[in-house]
């Protein structure tokens, strides 16, 4: 059974049945307990009747940064034609084993 609370997918294993306060809870349990954004959780109903909660965190977004021709840089949208020229025309070395 598949519930959302909160821009988190909840996924029920085991129950028959979900209260309406669970997902909430459960939602709110794995954030306290993490500082990291939580994208799904996994709610598994064990044989003792206690649960195992698997979560999923949400990925960080970044941003590549690069040491180009003594330049600290994102993207080269910004350099003029000869500065990418300087840039294409680079030697690009491999990694070695």
């Amino acid at each position: 059974m598949i519930k959302f609370y909160d821009g988190v997918e909840l996924t029920f294993v085991g129950f028959d049945d979900v209260g309406d306060n669970e997902p909430k809870n459960y939602v709110d349990y794995v954030r306290t307990n993490t500082c990291d954004p939580v994208s799904a959780i996994e709610v598994v109903l064990c044989q003792d009747g206690m649960v195992d909660l698997n979560y999923r965190l949400q990925g960080e977004k970044f941003e590549r940064i690069r040491r180009i021709t003594g330049y600290l840089t994102g993207t080269l949208d910004r350099w003029n034609d000869a500065k990418k020229a300087e840039e294409r025309d680079r030697v690009k070395h491999g990694i070695i084993n």
